[in-house]
């Protein structure tokens, strides 16, 4: 992973909100639950209070990951990107040479992945592979089943 996370302005403001929720009101919410557990009695023997406490656990973990990224992040403009090459937030039209299946991707940061919205990581093998690539070459992508290959038909910057 590259030591940036490139996201669109859109995808930032969501990535903070959650975050600001999760401080907020999930922390509020953990904070709750810990305390209701601890009216329950015996805190050793008490698997109420245990597994609420794990929870919180999991939140400032997940908390403390989301606010690395944020910091670490940087909002890409579209003015600032060419088409005539794949790059981040490039949308791809690619035909797979084996199958003539042809699929359409955006290339976006981890975080804004979402394959049923067809937005893949650049992080991904098939996202690694396509960058850099100009329309009528082939990328090879190594996949755990073997290398795919995909020829690049278009590229567009439509964010």
């Amino acid at each position: 992973m590259s030591k940036y996370s490139y996201m669109t302005q859109e995808g930032f403001d969501k990535f903070r909100e959650e975050l600001e929720e999760l401080k907020g009101n999930g922390r509020q919410a953990a904070a709750k639950a810990i305390g209701e557990a601890r009216e329950k009695g015996d805190l050793s023997e008490n698997a109420e209070y245990d597994a609420a406490k794990e929870a919180q656990g999991l939140l400032e973990l997940k908390i403390s990951q989301m606010e690395k990224i944020l910091s670490t992040s940087r909002v890409i403009n579209q003015e600032d990107l060419d088409a005539s090459s794949v790059v981040i937030l490039s949308t791809v039209k690619i035909k797979q040479l084996k199958t003539k299946k042809e699929f359409e991707y955006t290339l976006v940061s981890q975080s804004e992945a979402n394959l049923r919205a067809g937005k893949i990581s650049v992080d991904s093998p098939i996202g690694k592979g396509l960058l850099g690539k100009a329309v009528g070459e082939t990328a090879e992508v190594q996949t755990p089943g073997g290398v795919m290959k995909f020829e690049i038909l278009d590229i567009a910057i439509n964010i």
